[in-house]
């Protein structure tokens, strides 16, 4: 593992051709993202969120899933940061195949930043806010056909916020570039895991993402991943010793 100065630096410095795709995840030391009975705040700390809206305000939307929604109910802009020159409030978009997105919820505040809801083919939410509709599969709505299809409508970078079912698709499916875990020196021993990946049997086909580390203010750890690279070295076949 190597130190760099910002985390960020990826993100920002990435072409414009291509989608910028990264993905958060905020968990204890042992891999718990809520305990038991779903309470999950405060499991990081103020320097993990500080980072979390600087991520905010690194990209162009804000992705989660309607189960975060419907939990959580977040607003999803950028506060704990300034937003960056000649840029506003990110868009939110929220995954939602069935249609779930409550009138009420957050992110369909008026507030300038744009809101749009994924849904399967057929199914439109109550709630007023733009409706981007795709063909369900049978493991549900494709991540690389909504990359595409935000990048087209100008999203180059986009943020994969959560919850953790909607990043763990998005990782099975090849679709994140940069993975940033936020560890807290905390363990819980039971509850909700973060990461719930399609199963492999042999440990050359796991990603190692080259990596790096940066020990937060008050103690959380952020861990920087390059899943990119990590899926090029598998495509480039298992590593031997």
């Amino acid at each position: 593992m190597t130190i760099t100065p910002d985390p960020l630096s990826p993100i920002l410095e990435a072409p414009d051709k291509v989608p910028c795709v990264v993905a958060q995840l905020g968990q204890s030391l042992d891999g718990r993202i809520a305990t038991v009975t779903g309470e999950s705040r405060w499991i990081n700390r103020d320097a993990a969120l500080k980072h979390l809206h600087r991520l905010r305000a690194a990209v162009d939307a804000v992705v989660v899933g309607i189960g975060t929604v419907i939990a959580d109910d977040p607003l999803l802009t950028v506060r704990r940061v300034p937003l960056r020159e000649n840029r506003g409030q990110p868009a939110r978009v929220v995954i939602d195949p069935s249609g779930r997105l409550p009138s009420e919820a957050k992110i369909l505040t008026d507030d300038g930043a744009a809101c749009i809801a994924i849904c399967a083919t057929g199914r439109t939410p109550a709630a007023s806010c733009q409706i981007l509709h795709f063909a369900r599969t049978e493991s549900g709505l494709c991540p690389h056909a909504i990359v595409k299809t935000l990048f087209n409508r100008g999203y180059k970078r986009l943020l994969i916020e959560g919850g953790a079912s909607t990043v763990s698709r998005f990782i099975d499916a090849g679709a994140i570039d940069r993975l940033h875990v936020l560890v807290a020196p905390m363990i819980i021993g039971s509850g909700k895991t973060g990461l719930d990946l399609e199963p492999i049997e042999k440990l050359d086909r796991c990603l190692r993402p080259p990596s790096t580390v940066h020990v937060l203010a008050d103690g959380d750890v952020l861990f920087d991943c390059d899943l990119a690279a990590a899926r090029a070295d598998l495509r480039d076949g298992p590593q031997t010793r």
